[in-house]
């Protein structure tokens, strides 16, 4: 095999209680995936979530301008977002 096509693993190891490993077990099962797949997903999208809060954007004044108007306008009322707003949230059925 030529260098290029090996795949590089790295090994993370955690400790975790029982209850814990348990809990990431049945979500990654529900899923259809392996609990290293499902914590390793879950831990880069938590990282670039983390990443990404903590970016700065400099705009011009003008910008800045324009972006604020953009987010002072309501929505347009549409039906698709009636609908969303009479929803009950899942936790209230």
């Amino acid at each position: 095999m030529m260098q290029s096509q090996r795949k590089e693993v790295v090994s993370i190891n955690i400790r975790a209680k029982v209850q814990q490993r348990d809990l990431i077990d049945q979500a990654a099962e529900r899923l259809g995936r392996s609990r290293s797949d499902f914590m390793l997903g879950v831990a880069c999208r938590e990282a670039e979530d983390v990443l990404l809060d903590q970016a700065l954007f400099t705009v011009n004044a003008v910008t800045f301008t324009k972006f604020q108007a953009m987010l002072d306008q309501p929505l347009p009322p549409t039906d698709k977002l009636r609908r969303l707003l009479k929803t009950k949230a899942p936790w209230d059925k």
